[in-house]
């Protein structure tokens, strides 16, 4: 995966994150991860990376919502076996994307076997794509921020405290990251001071010798 990325760019990047979105498992995530490590690197852009792989997520699973709306049901008719069980199991799908649909594809992309078949669910299930999509693109957004940041500032161990442990380990990674900014901002305050101090001792030092002696 190196070597191809090193080769073709965030180009392969795109593409396999986007063809993965549409429901065929291709490393997408291993992809962003080994981009986020080559960015560290300094071979490419962390922002370019991340915002690469958010689009990949985004066209790849609004391209695999549309294939399946629009398609998904005449193609499982036309297998013996799908076609019996699609009356039965329809209606559940769609009862559970009316109710639960937002959250599942909001959280789809940091699940690995969800990630594929999310999209072609709600588009199953003829999920309002006016909420499918808002929330499916939050969640690429997110998992390709997250991904590519704990890669990039962190390795491999915390790209699989994400995997393991999901939107816990993504609330931790920020929480991390926000106390770290907000640190570094105090310690520079910090050491900015002692080179201000001896400038206004010695203005006040000064002074005393510039007062008139008192006149007796």
């Amino acid at each position: 995966m190196t070597h191809e990325l090193e080769t073709y760019g965030l180009i392969l990047l795109f593409a396999l994150v986007a063809v993965e979105g549409c429901g065929i498992p291709l490393p997408g995530e291993t992809a962003l991860i080994t981009g986020a490590v080559l960015a560290s690197g300094g071979h490419f852009n962390i922002a370019e990376v991340i915002a690469v792989a958010a689009a990949g997520a985004i066209v790849g699973d609004n391209t695999g919502y549309w294939i399946a709306r629009l398609g998904g049901r005449p193609a499982i008719e036309k297998i013996p076996l799908a076609r019996n069980a699609l009356p039965r199991l329809l209606p559940r799908g769609e009862a559970f994307f009316e109710k639960h649909g937002t959250k599942t594809v909001l959280i789809a992309r940091f699940v690995a076997g969800l990630r594929i078949v999310a999209a072609w669910l709600a588009g199953l299930s003829h999920m309002r794509w006016r909420k499918f999509f808002p929330f499916n693109a939050a969640g690429g957004i997110l998992w390709a921020t997250t991904i590519g940041l704990a890669a990039y500032f962190f390795g491999t161990k915390a790209v699989q405290a994400v995997e393991k442990y999901g939107l816990y380990a993504v609330l931790v990674i920020a929480a991390l990251g926000i106390v770290g900014f907000f640190g570094y901002r105090w310690m520079h305050k910090r050491l900015a001071l002692p080179e201000a101090e001896p400038e206004n001792s010695g203005q006040e030092s000064e002074r005393p010798d510039d007062l008139p002696s008192p006149s007796r």
